[in-house]
């Protein structure tokens, strides 16, 4: 019961995944001279079958994930957008949902491309370094306690991946300051994904 309590304090739960989500800065402006070949949106979350508009239907990670991958490529029109993602339906899925979300907000339709079969990160960079082969160096846009792992899956595909972070959950004040000090459900969540974070570092560790 008290490691339940600990784990949805915020002070544990900042302390175990600020130090994923602080490993690498935001990706604030495009250096003059870049190799970067294309901007890659990593999967995530998303609800196809809901009657709401398509950006509605994506999770707080993936909608972050993909407003950081556009606003990044709006700098750079001439690179690919790269978006991932398999799912259930193989019709309709989260890389399905973020090619239509980017057209609706500018992309032009050749400028996407889309990444349907990946199910997780490994395969989204053996996904990546098919397409674009072996050393290219590519923008990576996921949350930022995602960002790591996601880095080492590229690395480990034979591509020079460039970090873009987004979703930021540490060390966020919300509420009144004495809610900060009271265990919670979303403190909970925060303790768990740095959990399976940490986990998939050591298990690539151990792969390779």
């Amino acid at each position: 019961m008290l490691l339940l309590l600990l784990a949805a304090w915020a002070p544990v739960a900042d302390n175990l995944l600020g130090p994923l989500e602080s490993k690498y800065a935001a990706w604030e402006k495009w250096p003059e001279e870049s190799d970067i070949e294309a901007v890659v949106v990593l999967g995530g979350g998303w609800q196809p079958d809901r009657p709401w508009s398509i950006t509605g239907r994506f999770s707080e990670g993936s909608g972050l994930r993909l407003m950081e991958g556009l606003r990044l490529w709006h700098q750079r029109p001439d690179l690919l957008l790269v978006v991932s993602g398999g799912g259930k339906d193989p019709e309709m899925t989260i890389a399905h949902g973020y090619a239509e979300a980017a057209k609706a907000l500018g992309v032009p339709s050749e400028s996407i491309v889309t990444l349907v079969s990946p199910n997780d990160t490994a395969e989204e960079a053996k996904a990546v370094q098919s397409l674009l082969g072996e050393g290219a160096q590519v923008l990576v846009v996921t949350s930022a306690s995602h960002m790591p792992r996601a880095m080492r899956h590229f690395e480990a595909a034979g591509l020079a991946p460039v970090a873009a972070p987004t979703h930021y959950l540490a060390d966020r004040t919300e509420g009144s300051a004495l809610a900060y000090w009271l265990p919670s459900a979303r403190e909970l969540r925060k303790t768990e994904r740095a959990i399976y974070e940490t986990l998939g570092l050591l298990a690539i560790q151990w792969e390779h």
